[in-house]
């Protein structure tokens, strides 16, 4: 077939480069399809958009963003009521200014698709993102059992990476519950686990300021959450914030008594580093004035 119609007008025509030479695989509900991509503009010099044999990673949402706007809807409305972690994807652009210009100017496009495999559902394991809302909350437990695992490893980057899925998997669960609502508040208390447990492998890998940025905004949503304020306080102290630590500090004291002697030990600390710093700016800028 060399030409389809596309909503009643003629809109794609589709030329076979190289056609293949085995059978025809069965294409049936589930069936994963392995290919290589390539996009130009319909100018002279063919000018390439996307390449998949240089970027893959981000295809899935540039994918749901092309389907919702083909339904004539907001293709970045999929990333908004999002918390925590998930607000990294909550842009209001595709974050590529050339899409952007597509998007605002539309024009004919090549696209190059290369077949290289055809996988039927029982021989793959699927990812987090082609999972139904079910499959994605039988992940979730496994998935942080995996994250457990790799943290006391002291593989944090895989455990980083285990957190994070189970996370964008809840994430994609509770945008369809209403906020606040028991489904919605049963969610959130996962996500809260999992955004904490990903901001302890933050913590072993110096990313101090991120910490801050979700432990922050789950003490904004929920400020009982004591141990978001211990996370945090141990992420001010990294980054030299002396009274915010200590205010954070205080607060996980007057939510739980219990974790007083973690507390002393942890201001203690705080103190020793501080006198460090103080010393070593008195040596810096000794002379200086």
């Amino acid at each position: 077939m060399d030409q389809t119609m596309l909503l009643n007008f003629e809109g794609v025509k589709k030329t076979i480069l190289h056609g293949g030479a085995a059978d025809l695989p069965k294409f049936i509900t589930g069936t994963k399809v392995t290919f290589h991509f390539r996009t130009q503009l319909c100018d002279a010099e063919r000018t390439v958009l996307d390449d998949s044999k240089k970027h893959t990673g981000l295809y899935p949402i540039v994918a749901k963003s092309l389907r919702r706007i083909a339904e004539g809807k907001d293709p970045v409305d999929w990333h908004i009521h999002t918390c925590g972690l998930a607000n990294m994807f909550a842009y209001h652009s595709l974050g590529y200014s050339d899409l952007d210009e597509l998007q605002k100017e539309p024009q004919p496009l090549f696209f190059v698709l290369e077949l290289l495999k055809v996988e039927q559902p029982s021989e793959y394991n699927r990812e987090s993102w082609a999972l139904s809302d079910e499959e994605r909350l039988k992940a979730v437990p496994i998935l942080h059992g995996q994250g457990n695992k790799f943290f006391k490893l002291g593989r944090y980057e895989e455990a980083t990476n285990k957190y994070k899925e189970a996370i964008i998997c809840l994430k994609n669960i509770q945008t369809k519950e209403k906020a606040w609502e028991v489904p919605w508040l049963k969610l959130e208390k996962m996500a809260i686990t999992l955004t904490l447990n990903y901001c302890q492998c933050l913590l072993r890998t110096d990313e101090y300021y991120e910490v801050l940025e979700h432990t922050t905004d789950i003490i904004n949503q929920h400020p009982g959450a004591m141990k978001a304020y211990y996370i945090r306080a141990k992420a001010n102290v990294e980054v030299w914030n002396e009274e915010e630590a200590k205010a954070d500090f205080q607060k996980v004291l007057d939510l739980d008594p219990g974790m007083a002697k973690t507390v002393r030990k942890e201001l203690g600390i705080l103190r020793m580093r501080m006198e460090e710093k103080r010393e070593e700016d008195r040596v810096k800028y000794k002379g200086m004035f």
